[in-house]
Order: C-alpha cells, then sequence, then structure tokens
C-alpha cells in the first residue's frame, strides 16, 4: 500500500483505518516495533497477558488523544483547569497489564514490550 491512500477506493481507504496495511508479531521484551513510514499501529491484539516497557513501551502519535506510557491522554492541558479533549486519563506504566484475548485501539508509532506477545495492526 506504499505511494499513499489516494490509489485506494473509498472503501479500501477505509479498510487502512482497520488494519488492512498489515500485521507484525512479537513476544520479544525490551525490542521496539515500528510500523512502516506514514503509517501507524491502529489496534493491538493481545496473545498472552502483555505489559508494556514503562518509557518507550507505547507511543502514540499524539500523546494527548491516545493512551501511551510517555504522557496523560485526555488529562489536563498545560495544568490549567481546562481539558483537551475529555479528562481523567493516567498515564500507563509497567504496572499496568492487558490479560489474553484483549484488543485495544489507537494510533502509536511504536510499540516496546515489558512481557506478553501482541499481533499489531498497521493502518
Amino acid at each position: 500500500m506504499a505511494g499513499g491512500s489516494h490509489k485506494y477506493t473509498v472503501q479500501e481507504n477505509g479498510n487502512l483505518g482497520l488494519g488492512q496495511a498489515g500485521s507484525l508479531f512479537t513476544d520479544a521484551a525490551d525490542e521496539a516495533c515500528s510500523p512502516p513510514t506514514g503509517r501507524v499501529f491502529v489496534a493491538i491484539t493481545m496473545i498472552e497477558d502483555t505489559t508494556f516497557d514503562a518509557s518507550g513501551g507505547l507511543i502514540a502519535e499524539d500523546s494527548a488523544q491516545y493512551m501511551n506510557t510517555e504522557a496523560e491522554s485526555h488529562g489536563l492541558a498545560d495544568g490549567s483547569e481546562t481539558t483537551t479533549v475529555g479528562s481523567g486519563g493516567k498515564q500507563m506504566d509497567a504496572s499496568n497489564s492487558f490479560p489474553a484475548g484483549v484488543t485495544i485501539y489507537g494510533r502509536w508509532t511504536e510499540i516496546d514490550l515489558d512481557g506478553g506477545s501482541i499481533i499489531a495492526y498497521i493502518g
């Protein structure tokens, strides 16, 4: 699917957002995975109980919008009393475990496991 989404029909473009640009499997702890240039991981399915590294384990395309290990998502904007697009999101760390069979959705540019195994879908 190289060359940009303008080459595809409306339906094919919709499929890109559902992980139709490919997938990868990993069970390697402390070995970061990245999608192809210009792509992101749009879903992650846990094959085994899984934890992500506390730093760099799950890097979001937009850390204010998607849960990640680098910052709070949907937390307070710039320490003010207003919120960006919601409130209450917390930063993930290595103590947060996802059970086998769970799928999470978002837009991530890097995945680094602390333990477990996953299939990551590219969109």
